[in-house]
């Protein structure tokens, strides 16, 4: 199990959409963690390339991570007023109309081959839980596969599709929300209580996730039963990091957090901004469907540098991250860690 040969128990979260980097997997698996590369909103060829890109910085052990998805039963007319309500407010705004809504299942199947033809050590997988025999195919190529789970129901399906390990997503944590199914009503599980509940339930390696940004959180899960934290918020001012310069101004300020559906159509946690704020409660669930609708007007506004124009995707303790290279990051949780274990024993 890779878990058990890290030299810190820090994975990276995937951070799908611009922040992943071979560059960044490759500075936390060195430093002794475990990298990951995000193939979300990649191609199969884009993922090839990211993966070969990366084994020539390192030969670290690392992982990539891929979306489940399925065609969800969308209200058509909410998701035709939104188009129509982002094309009346944004489009003369950014010069540039909303795109038209589409499913797509982010080349499932050629990323698949890709990673048969190609193993990775750890294969992830976020939205949803593979078939058993899927599952089986990857491990039979001696990958790890590990599923992103949000509940206690969501971690049994998972460990009794064969899971090797699952990651727990707590509601703190930034980017989108790994729930197998987009629902309003789900209970939203911290980090810390989703772990309680599954480490007595399923026996399974578990990575804990969310809103875990310095030494002391680490400590924490590990204390509660996590074999690792994954962070991703904490990385995303890291030099190696593709983040968004306006993205990067943005985390080091005091905004508030907040859980919306106007970027996607899909919950995800980041930065109050303009477009969030005015558009949340108008946004229908509709993954990736209204991703693409608003694909255009984030691009215009992260060229411009429009912070009140694109995600801002962010955990809730995002005023911790630190602009420092990934292994000093990594280095410093793991640390950090260590000294709060000490004290709590103490």
């Amino acid at each position: 199990m890779i878990l058990r040969e890290l030299r810190h128990p820090i994975v990276l979260a995937p951070l799908a959409g611009g922040p992943s980097t071979p560059a960044l997997a490759a500075a936390v698996s060195d430093a002794g963690g475990l990298g990951f590369l995000a193939s979300g909103y990649r191609s199969a060829d884009q993922m090839s390339a990211d993966i070969r890109a990366l084994r020539a910085q390192t030969r670290a052990p690392f992982g990539v991570n891929l979306f489940v998805l399925s065609s969800p039963d969308v209200d058509k007319p909410a998701l035709r007023a939104y188009v129509e309500r982002l094309r009346a407010a944004e489009a003369a705004r950014y010069e540039t109309d909303p795109a038209e809504p589409r499913f797509e299942d982010d080349d499932w199947d050629a990323k698949l081959v890709v990673l048969r033809d190609d193993p990775v050590p750890v294969v992830s997988f976020t939205f949803g839980c593979p078939a058993p025999e899927l599952i089986a195919s990857l491990q039979a190529l001696d990958a790890e596969v590990w599923v992103t789970v949000t509940s206690l129901a969501e971690a049994r399906i998972a460990s009794d599709a064969g899971a090797d390990a699952l990651v727990l997503q707590g509601i703190e944590a930034g980017g989108h929300r790994a729930a197998f199914a987009d629902q309003d009503d789900a209970e939203g599980l911290s980090v810390l209580a989703l772990l309680r509940l599954v480490a007595g339930a399923v026996d399974l390696p578990l990575v804990a996730a969310g809103g875990i940004a310095d030494g002391g959180a680490v400590a924490a899960v590990l204390a509660a039963g996590a074999s690792a934290a994954q962070v991703g918020t904490a990385f995303l001012l890291a030099p190696e990091a593709g983040t968004n310069p306006a993205h990067r101004a943005a985390l080091a300020t005091e905004t508030p957090t907040a859980l919306t559906r106007a970027f996607t159509g899909r919950l995800a946690r980041g930065l109050e901004n303009r477009f969030l704020l005015e558009h949340s409660e108008a946004a229908p669930s509709a993954y990736p469907h209204i991703h693409h609708v608003t694909a255009p007007i984030r691009a215009t506004a992260r060229a411009r540098g429009d912070a009140d124009g694109f995600n801002l995707w962010a955990g809730q303790t995002h005023q911790l991250a630190k602009e420092l290279p990934a292994a000093e990051i990594v280095s410093a949780l793991a640390a950090d860690a260590r000294a709060a274990l000490e004290r709590a024993l103490r």
